[in-house]
């Protein structure tokens, strides 16, 4: 027997065994022993791992939560969980979809508003980036933004999106957010918003996908460009300007459309990152904005970013790393 075939015949060996002890698991969830069949899962999540046998632990943990969760049992659930990320830590398992796709379905039958939700994730987006400073796979936020979608949980999803690379789903999230939680007058600002916070990221495609799809989609917006709404209008010569990377016209245009501007007063402080990005404006030495604008654009942007120069920002339009 080749040792391709030898490996074959021990993986179907072994796969049998987690389909047998499964059953069993099962057969006790069903009779309602939950506390037993949950420490039956821990005992077995160790003994698999003191055995290196990664993929079996992987897979009988994630198939035990969906278990527990079927059952509504979902601190037991949960702390499956939180064992599927462990055999990912542990083993140093490769990011693939198939696995974030597995991680975002536990994500989504957790209890909404439980602090094990918040940990999971939080825990599942840093071994997304190997464990480095990066706040999670963008393939892995989009999910996690559609899941949120799908709760109506705009404001969260809408934090996923920026740090994927959506920008039409995004649109069309906010498109919905803006019918069914904005006012007729703030159609102009949801994406406004986003476009400003798409290109603080340095994500300059998803800022000009998430506008054009937003604009077209939107029944209250009027088919341009020009645009009825001059913050509309505003973004889209925003959007060419960075194309051009001319400063002189960014400062023009940041000028004559002050008053639309101010209708937030996170705008300006986006525009001077942008600037800093797209334009070579040199950072102020003291910066004009703290407390709370301070902290929310810190929190969009991260600390201690290394600018080098407009043309590598362009060039860049992977998200920012974040804390």
């Amino acid at each position: 027997m080749s040792e391709q075939e030898s490996l074959r015949c021990s993986n179907a060996r072994n796969r049998g065994g987690v389909q047998r002890v499964e059953g069993k698991l099962r057969a006790s969830v069903e009779k309602g022993d939950y506390y037993e069949a949950h420490q039956m899962y821990r005992t077995l999540f160790f003994r698999y791992m003191s055995q290196a046998k990664h993929a079996e632990a992987r897979e009988l943990m994630h198939n035990g939560a969906l278990l527990f969760f079927s059952y509504n049992q979902q601190n037991s659930a949960a702390d499956l969980s939180m064992l599927v990320l462990e055999v990912l830590e542990k083993s140093e398992t490769k990011v693939e979809d198939e696995i974030l796709e597995s991680l975002d379905k536990l994500f989504s039958r957790m209890d909404q508003n439980s602090p094990e939700r918040v940990a999971f994730v939080s825990r599942a987006l840093k071994w997304s980036t190997g464990g480095s400073g990066k706040l999670g796979h963008p393939k892995f936020h989009q999910l996690l933004a559609v899941t949120l979608w799908k709760e109506q949980n705009y404001s969260e999803s809408r934090y996923h999106f920026l740090h994927s690379s959506d920008g039409e789903g995004c649109a069309q999230m906010l498109v919905e957010y803006s019918a069914s939680r904005g006012f007729r007058t703030e159609v102009d600002m949801f994406v406004a918003q986003a476009v400003l916070q798409f290109l603080c990221l340095k994500n300059k495609n998803s800022a000009s996908v998430v506008f054009s799809t937003y604009t077209e989609k939107h029944p209250s917006i009027e088919k341009g460009p020009p645009f009825v709404q001059p913050l509309l209008n505003f973004i889209w010569f925003l959007l060419l300007a960075v194309d051009g990377g001319k400063l002189t016209v960014f400062t023009v245009l940041c000028e004559q459309y002050q008053p639309s501007l101010k209708r937030d007063p996170m705008y300006n402080e986006y525009l001077d990152r942008i600037g800093q990005l797209f334009f070579g404006v040199p950072p102020k030495q003291s910066p004009s904005y703290g407390g709370l604008l301070g902290n929310l654009l810190n929190s969009l942007m991260g600390p201690g970013e290394d600018d080098d120069g407009a043309e590598e920002a362009q060039e860049d339009s992977s998200p920012i790393e974040l804390d």
